[in-house]
């Protein structure tokens, strides 16, 4: 199977690994608690909307995007919503090929 192109808002990847990748690097670019700078979040927005339930992820809007631990400790990206409410998301699960 052929590797197929994405493209997350500015950023265009020939394969989805690649993305995948960029997105680690910059989740390690982050410390827990830390809120994601507006040039990052315009990737993270792309990528959120790749993700199979980018409805209900994205919920009523996205304030900002931050940094937090999830499952056993893990770092990863949250949704900080315009209600106040949260929601992590996955790298790996978020980015499909359309």
């Amino acid at each position: 199977m052929l590797a197929k192109p994405i493209t997350l808002g500015p950023m265009h990847f020939e394969k989805r690994s690649d993305a995948v990748a960029y997105l680690k690097d910059m989740l390690h670019r982050y410390d827990v608690g830390d809120k994601v700078s507006e040039k990052d979040a315009v990737i993270l927005r792309a990528a959120l909307e790749h993700h199979p339930n980018s409805v209900a992820k994205i919920g009523c809007g996205i304030h900002y995007f931050s940094v937090r631990t999830a499952d056993y400790g893990t770092k990863c990206f949250w949704v900080n919503r315009s209600d106040g409410t949260t929601e992590k998301f996955s790298i790996t699960g978020s980015i499909h090929t359309r």
